[in-house]
């Protein structure tokens, strides 16, 4: 699948990917890490009276489980099947949520079903306009669209983000997780994985965000991470 013709390394298949997420899926663990830095960021902006929600890649669970607190109903769907089946597994607890392995770039979309969609880290995987698109539309009136997920950062601004950026995340990591880096497993795993991975830049997502989804609120965070807020009116 590729995002734009300019970013290398977009070749990889979606089994490739499978295969990197069902190895990060036995190391994965629910510690603090530069993702759910942002969850309560993006759970503020839940409807409150949500009656069914959707995620796109939605990993061992642990941001499904959260939007159970406003939502009803929650659809949790990931490529991995190893990610599925942790998921399952540590959310028995929560009946509200139902987790499905499925591959979002050929599933189809229903038209105007869902009060909120949620992606966190996963778009960069997939075709990006496209994809908003079809969240788009599979939105009801007055539904939010909400999307974290990585950009590469460019020129002296990057190399100034990154300056910050890097402390801070080591900081954060010794601060919640009592330890500055992932343990050896982990990382030989993520470092598999970005074999396969790129991102965009921040000014190419923008423009894609204008088009798509006009009167959308796109942000810079601090951690290389970009947000997208978009209500359906």
């Amino acid at each position: 699948m590729v995002l734009m013709n300019s970013q290398p390394g977009r070749d990889a298949s979606m089994e490739v990917i499978q295969a990197d997420f069902d190895r990060i899926a036995l190391v994965a663990t629910d510690s603090w890490n530069r993702n759910n830095q942002y969850y309560h960021f993006l759970l503020r902006h839940i409807p409150s009276q949500c009656h069914e929600s959707l995620e796109i890649g939605c990993g061992t669970g642990s941001f499904s489980r959260l939007m159970t607190q406003r939502s009803q109903q929650v659809l949790a769907l990931d490529l991995s099947p190893e990610m599925i089946r942790i998921a399952r597994a540590s959310s028995q607890h929560c009946a509200n949520i139902e987790f499905k392995v499925a591959d979002v770039g050929s599933w189809e979309f229903p038209p105007c079903r869902f009060d909120c969609i949620v992606s966190v880290a996963t778009l960069h995987h997939l075709p990006l306009e496209g994809m908003l698109a079809r969240m788009k539309d599979s939105l009801r009136t007055n539904g939010a669209l909400l999307v974290l997920d990585l950009f590469e950062p460019k020129g002296l601004w990057g190399v100034f983000l990154s300056c910050i950026a890097l402390p801070a995340a080591v900081l954060l990591s010794l601060l919640r997780n009592r330890r500055w880096r992932a343990s050896r497993e982990q990382r030989e795993a993520w470092a598999e994985h970005d074999l396969h991975d790129s991102y965009p830049t921040f000014s190419e997502v923008r423009e894609i965000v204008a088009r798509v989804l006009p009167g959308a609120k796109i942000k810079k965070h601090l951690l290389w991470r970009y947000s997208i807020v978009w209500e359906k009116s």
